[in-house]
């Protein structure tokens, strides 16, 4: 589990692929591996990965066909930049949100509006994601915690302040660019729960006497 409060910036240094679709990550991180070990957790532009080796301030990670296929983390090379978070440990602040550093989906950057003290960014989602992202509401980008300032059918906004801008990679972010998504696991719990709950009662409704 994290909080969407990205530690240090770190990069790319290895991409290696491995046995079927599946690859082996080098990433640089002085902070984040000062106190890590194998099998500790370690979110990349917010997906959540374990860690196998750690020296000299770079940490490996086996990233499965799966992940890179359901994220942008296929699209990484030698260089690029990369939110890092190590997992939260219990008695911390919560910071930001709830993360779990499972990607929903990769969606798009499709505008910056830069103002004085902050910018707007724009988002495009796919539309599977759109009914759990609300105005005032948590979304995590690329491992960021932010809020959501404003959403469409097909896109959301959000307000980047400063600090956002200069320690993520957020701010370096193209038009074009993809970004990794996860929507607030609670929208997906709520909507599992009202949805058994709304089977279940056009199943009684349908069957009064409750005998199939």
């Amino acid at each position: 589990m994290f909080t969407g409060i990205i530690e240090e910036l770190g990069e790319i240094v290895r991409v290696a692929p491995t046995a079927g679709d599946s690859a082996l990550l080098g990433v640089r991180g002085p902070l984040v591996t000062s106190d890590a070990r194998h099998g500790d957790s370690i979110a990349v532009n917010g997906v959540c990965l374990t860690v196998v080796e750690v020296a000299d301030g770079v940490f490996t990670a086996d990233v499965m066909g799966e992940t890179l296929r359901r994220s942008a983390l296929g699209a990484l090379r030698p260089g690029d930049p990369v939110n890092l978070e190590r997992a939260a440990a219990l008695g911390s602040r919560l910071g930001g949100h709830l993360v779990q550093g499972h990607v929903d989906g990769v969606g798009e950057l499709i505008s910056r509006e830069p103002a004085e003290q902050w910018e707007t960014v724009r988002f495009r989602l796919p539309a599977a994601l759109s009914r759990y992202v609300v105005e005032k509401g948590s979304i995590t980008i690329d491992g960021v915690s932010l809020t959501v300032a404003a959403v469409g059918a097909d896109e959301f906004a959000v307000g980047l302040i400063p600090t956002t801008l200069k320690l993520t990679t957020l701010g370096a972010k193209g038009v074009g660019d993809p970004v990794n998504l996860e929507v607030d696991v609670l929208a997906k719990y709520v909507e599992r729960l009202l949805g058994d709950r709304l089977t279940d009662a056009r199943g009684v409704a349908s069957n009064p006497g409750g005998v199939a």
